[in-house]
């Protein structure tokens, strides 16, 4: 007689009965375990258990080629009844716990729809956004269009069209970011290229205004960033004059600031326009006596101004006898650090939501 028979407790002589009780066995303490569940994970053990490949039924249906041929078709049908009772009993209990267990989890995680939910916070401007956004309104009032351009740059529209030739002290590498061996292609230093790519390209007269960010070799302190926005204006037309410059930068500072604002127009070089000037405002902090801020001058350099350079217009084609004009280039972070009273430059690049929060 098969070991795996007698294992089952099946003798030869009483096969069919032997078989028969098995199944029974079976179905009765599968049913009786089923009926006892109480997850859907201890319903896939007892599954696992009776009908797997291994299960006990699936065992006792490996000996029924042991069984005479009139025996094989009557166990084959309660074997086959066994499985079906128990295929039955596993889905219904299994569509119980699922009930019963959504329902613990509905339990369990019930909300209250009555407590008010965690407050959306919403977004603001940031300063220099707010700033950069009254500075656009003040030119186009005065009819100023606006222009972008790419923040790497040809170092010839960086420098040379801007009458800054090869040798000059502000392409020295100690101070401009560079990127090629050939000191070709660089980080603009200034907005002021756009003066060329917009003379290059648009009809006279001129009035616009190029902000975007540029980049210095400068230590980071209270006042200066290697990295930096700065607001590049341009004018050409016919008759233009210092004085439309003085007018013209004065009319935005105190739009900006209030008609109590001090400036002071001071004479300086900048090889793409003569004459040239820096413009200051009186210092926020101090009110002109002095302080770290302004490191003890009582003023703050906001920008550099000037008349184009003639050899600026005649590199772009524009006649000098005919027309003329003026350029400048405010910094956006100082004009932002005197329109909130904000005494470092560093905090408007630190990300610190308590400083953020009061604007």
């Amino acid at each position: 007689m098969p070991a795996d028979l007698k294992m089952y407790g099946i003798s030869k002589q009483k096969g069919q009965i032997s078989v028969k009780s098995k199944l029974e066995e079976i179905r009765s303490a599968a049913l009786s375990a089923i009926a006892s569940s109480g997850s859907t994970a201890e319903l896939e053990t007892i599954r696992v258990k009776y009908l797997g490949k291994k299960g006990e039924l699936t065992s006792v249906l490996k000996m029924m080629g042991s069984l005479s041929a009139e025996e094989r078709p009557v166990m084959g049908q309660l074997a086959n009844s066994v499985r079906s009772e128990i295929e039955t009993a596993l889905d219904s209990r299994a569509s119980e716990l699922k009930v019963s267990e959504l329902n613990e989890r509905l339990k369990a995680e019930t909300l209250d729809v009555t407590i008010p939910g965690t407050p959306v916070v919403r977004g603001k401007k940031h300063p220099m956004s707010i700033v950069l956004d009254e500075v656009i309104d003040i030119f186009s009032g005065m009819g100023f269009s606006v222009a972008s351009g790419p923040e790497i740059e040809y170092s010839d529209y960086n420098f040379t069209k801007l009458n800054t030739p090869e040798g000059h002290p502000a392409r020295d590498r100690q101070d401009t970011f560079y990127f090629t061996d050939d000191d070709s292609v660089c980080l603009r230093t200034q907005t002021s290229p756009m003066q060329v790519r917009v003379m290059e390209t648009s009809p006279l007269p001129i009035r616009v205004i190029s902000p975007g960010r540029v980049y210095r070799k400068d230590e980071v302190d209270a006042t200066h960033s290697p990295m930096f926005h700065q607001i590049e204006g341009l004018v050409v037309d016919k008759g233009v004059t210092m004085g439309d410059l003085k007018g013209t930068l004065n009319t935005l500072l105190q739009l900006l600031y209030g008609p109590e604002t001090v400036t002071r127009f001071r004479p300086h070089h900048f090889p793409f326009t003569e004459p040239s000037c820096e413009v200051d405002i009186q210092c926020f902090e101090c009110k002109g006596q002095g302080c770290r801020v302004c490191k003890g001058e009582g003023w703050i350099e906001v920008l550099g101004a000037g008349m184009v350079h003639p050899k600026v217009l005649e590199g772009c084609g524009i006649d000098t006898s005919i027309y003329s004009g003026f350029a400048f280039g405010i910094g956006l972070e100082r004009l932002t650090m005197r329109r909130f009273n904000i005494s470092d430059l560093r905090l408007l690049f630190e990300n610190d939501m308590r400083f953020l929060k009061q604007f």
